[in-house]
């Protein structure tokens, strides 16, 4: 989780150094519970849940999909 516990400046430094990464071809496994982060940056997305993937698929198909947002990714 590259953003936790972060200050709101940097945690936007590090979204960028991602982006030039990905812009590079540079694939990133990236692991992160701050999901607008995860969903801009991504092309893949997975969920996880008891250690299982519960989801799989782009970020498109994860906003379109409510049951998995409201039983995995709401608090």
């Amino acid at each position: 989780e590259p953003t936790e516990g972060l200050a709101p400046k940097i945690v936007e430094q590090v979204g960028r150094y991602l982006e030039e990464l990905k812009s590079r071809g540079i694939s990133v496994l990236l692991v992160e519970q701050k999901l607008a982060i995860a969903l801009d940056i991504s092309q893949r997305v997975y969920v996880m849940g008891h250690g299982h993937i519960v989801f799989e698929g782009t970020p498109q198909d994860l906003k379109a999909n409510a049951r998995v947002r409201k039983e995995w990714l709401e608090v």
